[in-house]
């Protein structure tokens, strides 16, 4: 397995474009874009379960049924969320596309990102669909990528290459996501692409279980969005044996998407809106993996220690204090905690006690850009990462007029 470019058009049979087409003031920013699979694909997705949904995770489900598409249109500055004719604008989306490829509408992926509860007015969107599909091109996962971001700073695209059944195969991904990060069951939007032959089963199963150790274990702010969504797209254009059950083509196949949804999930952890720090929290010696993932995930979630992050202070007794309000039954008599990064790593707690360190060194190591949060529960064998960032004072300049 390794590595390509390419991103969503890595694989066999996908193009992508980004246009601007005008629901964004600013003409340089592209706000409207694009994914197609010459052929129609298999497809999964996952979507929030905040119980306010915008309208085109409502549509896409409904597309979805299924189990089959063939193109995904997104466009940013507006989530077309509590909007009274928020489900006619997404199936206009998908009328527009379908008319500009020539397919059907039910097999159109729509997805909207920005805010909420304004009016968004599809004519720009229909107007820019012909250029938009006339640019498709096996290059165009960038455009497409920008054309998605929302407060995103960085650009977020990975793919990579993998054998199935002695074929090779791809599979690639782009994703937006900065602040109100705190999904459940999906997250953000991400869109992922594979040329693997996969059936609409295992494709379900793959991407339902994958979520619960990547996107789910992600978090910069607490809030849980009303338009995550994940996205897979399988063309089955590389050739290999169909993928019907859980064997050894199934497991590699596992392993390749895990692949792309750890280094998305990493990219928008440390793309946080204001952040300075990517964190990842990595527990070891878990009686269990839901023990494992609670605790990795309530301290990444701690603001206090977010802020500490962010003061390059190693304050671990805000990790002693996250695990203890996390809900899970560790012995806390036994917990050890260590800081790591590039610049090495210091134990700052043992047994549930603190240990001397030099607060020097402590600071060197926290001051890098990625830094290490290791708990060890010494209870077990289970383990479990999540990821966040740290918590800064552009966090609140950026959410103070967002809208205005």
């Amino acid at each position: 397995m390794k590595k390509v470019n390419g991103g969503v058009c890595a694989a066999k049979g996908f193009k992508a474009n980004g246009i601007h087409c005008g629901i964004r003031k600013n003409r340089t920013k592209r706000d409207l874009s694009l994914i197609v699979s010459e052929v129609p694909a298999t497809a999964a997705a996952v979507y929030t379960t905040n119980l306010v949904k915008g309208a085109p995770l409502l549509v896409t489900k409904a597309h979805l049924a299924n189990g089959v598409a063939q193109a995904i249109v997104c466009n940013s500055g507006n989530a077309n969320t509590c909007n009274e004719n928020g489900i006619e604008v997404a199936e206009k989306m998908s009328e527009a596309t379908a008319k500009a490829l020539g397919i059907s509408p039910d097999d159109v992926v729509v997805a909207s990102t920005g805010v909420i509860g304004q009016p968004l007015d599809v004519t720009p969107i229909v107007a820019g669909l012909p250029a938009l599909a006339a640019g498709l091109t096996e290059n165009g996962s960038q455009a497409a990528a920008e054309g998605i971001m929302t407060t995103d700073t960085q650009l977020k695209e990975v793919a990579v290459e993998f054998t199935l059944s002695g074929k090779t195969c791809r599979i690639g991904g782009i994703a937006k996501g900065s602040g109100m990060i705190h999904p459940n069951l999906a997250t953000m939007l991400v869109f992922i692409t594979t040329d693997a032959k996969i059936s609409p089963a295992m494709l379900k199963k793959a991407l339902s279980s994958d979520v619960s150790d990547t996107f789910n274990m992600v978090s910069v702010d607490g809030d849980t969005s009303t338009n995550d969504m994940v996205t897979v797209l399988a063309n089955g254009l590389a050739g290999n044996p169909e993928i019907t059950c859980e064997n050894e083509d199934f497991a590699t196949f596992m392993r390749a998407l895990n692949t792309v949804t750890v280094a998305l999930c990493r990219m928008i952890a440390g793309d946080g809106e204001g952040a300075t720090r990517l964190l990842e929290c990595r527990v070891s010696g878990a009686a269990d993996k839901a023990t494992a993932r609670t605790v990795a995930k309530s301290v990444i979630c701690s603001s206090l220690l977010k802020a500490a992050m962010f003061g390059a202070d190693a304050n671990w007794g805000r990790v002693l204090c996250a695990i203890g309000y996390s809900g899970t039954a560790v012995d806390v008599s036994k917990i050890d905690v260590s800081f790591a990064s590039a610049a090495g790593t210091i134990p700052v707690c043992r047994n549930g006690c603190g240990v001397d360190f030099s607060e020097e060194k402590a600071k060197a190591i926290l001051s890098e850009k990625e830094i290490e949060i290791l708990v060890c529960l010494n209870s077990g064998d289970e383990t479990s990462s999540a990821w966040g960032c740290d918590l800064t004072y552009d966090y609140v300049k950026i959410n103070g007029d967002y809208r205005t």
